[in-house]
């Protein structure tokens, strides 16, 4: 009996160690417990910035390499302290650079490190991105896209360092990747008793890129289980990035209840620690109108940017939106039907404590369709092979043979038109259709999602040859092979000269051009969104 009691007179002491909230110095280490129920317990190297340990529930879940910003800051300077606001108790890291100030925030009784990172200019150590690298012993699995990602055990590389071969499948960090505008928690997770930790970015206001872009979430890559939030990258960017800007708050979350919610979050507190560049919503405006002029068989989807600041909405089925909270400025704001822009307003002023009203209609025109392939929504939807190429290589076995295709209208079904063209692999795509009379003039609309090494569509009527569109801006990134289908979104209208077209049979071949070149899969390419034949 007494050794009983001594056992959990030992316990509750325990117990009360962990949960002692608050900080300690170790040499040239700060070791921060953030005194919650299930105990979280981090050290951060008092020179370089990086976290070296993580402690969840007395389990060691840091890798053999720091978890920190970029490949590693190198040096910092850091500080540590106890804050209180609100009668809230906080521990504050604060670690600056010539180019930027990282924040680590622990709330007492809380189980999450609430990070945040204001720079004045992209890190010279590489690009902007926080990497959690984790013990892939314990952190074996991903999510929400499991195995796709995990490149642990791969017998082979397939493009470059990132893309690999695991029993036969290709699987790529990359193609952990979602939707800013879908976003939620990405985690990794394992255990005997399940622990998940998750990244969770509520607002990546500063990010740039827009409702649509997508990076690397996560990968298991053998040696250590990597968790990231991308805030800057150049991976098929589209929008330069933003500086003098706050990224975040963000959160790295300690879970043994399943998965959190983005919407669950509450960072408002950041508002009384003298974060730089935090702007309280109370600090924002709101934008409030009717988008109108698309089918409600399209999200309509709401965008709002500037050099400082990105949001966007979602409109209801009757068109209705409102923003998040937006900082105060001047936004060009924009209407998408999908991804596919339809309308441009530009000079929409958000000022803070006010809500300004601003309604946007599609500008897309009726027209007198012909045929039309696929639907004009910014995406490859319904095509070959789109229905896997966000997780898979396009070499990968499961993917349907790429092989120059001919679809015939009204006969062929829509995935048997290829999502994309790569120059030397199945160029080019032929559609044959049957006119009933001779249309006289006529327009030819290729729409695409995103162009590779130059690669730019050209068409071919019957006997009548198209000109060679010019090379459309580069994107010096890889695409579709990294699971990648969004760039400038190039439309190329065709004009077909009235005589061209003929009662009965027709043929058009669309060929994609380049004065570049590449091997197999980065050959120069195109990524379709539509192909439309109109009067």
């Amino acid at each position: 009996m007494l050794l009983h009691l001594l056992f959990l007179s030992v316990f509750a002491f325990a117990s009360s160690v962990l949960a002692a909230f608050g900080f300690t110095q170790s040499g040239s280490n700060y070791v921060i417990d953030a005194g919650s129920d299930n105990a979280l317990v981090f050290t951060v190297n008092g020179g370089s910035c990086d976290i070296t340990s993580i402690k969840f529930r007395g389990t060691e879940l840091q890798g053999s390499t720091g978890t920190h910003l970029s490949s590693g800051l190198g040096s910092a300077t850091v500080k540590v302290e106890k804050v209180t606001a609100s009668s809230v108790n906080y521990v504050k890291v604060t670690c600056t650079t010539s180019t930027l100030t990282h924040y680590m925030v622990v709330k007492e009784g809380e189980s999450n490190i609430y990070l945040a990172t204001y720079i004045k200019s992209e890190p010279s150590v590489g690009e902007l991105r926080f990497i959690a690298r984790l013990k892939s012993s314990v952190l074996t699995e991903e999510y929400p896209y499991g195995k796709v990602s995990t490149t642990a055990g791969s017998s082979s590389a397939v493009e470059g360092s990132d893309v690999y071969i695991v029993g036969g499948e290709t699987r790529s960090k990359f193609y952990s990747s979602t939707r800013f505008i879908d976003k939620d928690a990405q985690c990794v997770y394992g255990g005997s008793d399940v622990i998940h930790v998750c990244v969770l970015a509520p607002q990546p206001e500063s990010s740039s890129g827009g409702p649509f872009f997508r990076d690397i979430e996560s990968n298991n890559a053998g040696a250590e289980t990597n968790l990231y939030w991308y805030m800057n990258s150049g991976h098929v960017q589209t929008e330069s990035y933003r500086t003098n800007v706050l990224h975040g708050p963000y959160i790295l979350a300690f879970s043994r209840s399943g998965v959190p919610k983005v919407k669950e979050q509450d960072t408002s507190f950041f508002s009384g620690l003298g974060i730089t560049g935090y702007v309280a919503t109370s600090g924002r405006g709101y934008v409030s109108g009717t988008a109108s002029g698309i089918s409600n068989s399209f999200q309509k989807v709401v965008h709002w940017y500037n050099s400082a600041a990105q949001y966007w909405a979602i409109a209801s089925s009757n068109g209705a939106f409102t923003s998040p909270a937006m900082k105060p400025g001047t936004y060009t704001m924009v209407l998408y039907q999908g991804e596919y822009k339809v309308a441009t307003a530009t000079g929409v002023t958000v000022s803070a404590g006010q809500t300004t009203s601003k309604s946007i209609a599609s500008t897309e025109t009726t027209r007198n369709t012909l045929w039309k392939i696929g639907e004009f929504d910014g995406q490859p939807t319904g095509f070959l092979n789109a229905d896997k190429f966000l997780r898979m290589h396009p070499s990968d076995s499961r993917m349907s043979a790429w092989t120059p295709a001919t679809y015939t209208v009204g006969s062929s079904s829509l995935n048997q038109f290829p999502m994309a063209i790569f120059q030397t692999v199945n160029n080019p795509v032929t559609i044959k259709f049957t006119l009933s009379s001779a249309p006289g003039a006529a327009t030819l609309r290729i729409a695409t999602t995103l162009s590779f090494a130059g690669a730019r569509p050209q068409a071919k009527v019957n006997s009548w040859s198209g000109p060679a569109p010019s090379a459309p801006t580069k994107i010096d990134s890889r695409g579709v092979t990294r699971g990648a289908y969004r760039g400038y979104g190039e439309v190329y209208d065709v004009s077909i000269p009235a005589g061209t077209l003929v009662s009965g049979s027709n043929t058009i071949t669309i060929t994609s051009i380049s004065g570049s070149s590449g091997t197999t899969f980065l050959n120069p390419n195109i990524i379709f969104d539509a192909v439309e034949l109109f009067t």
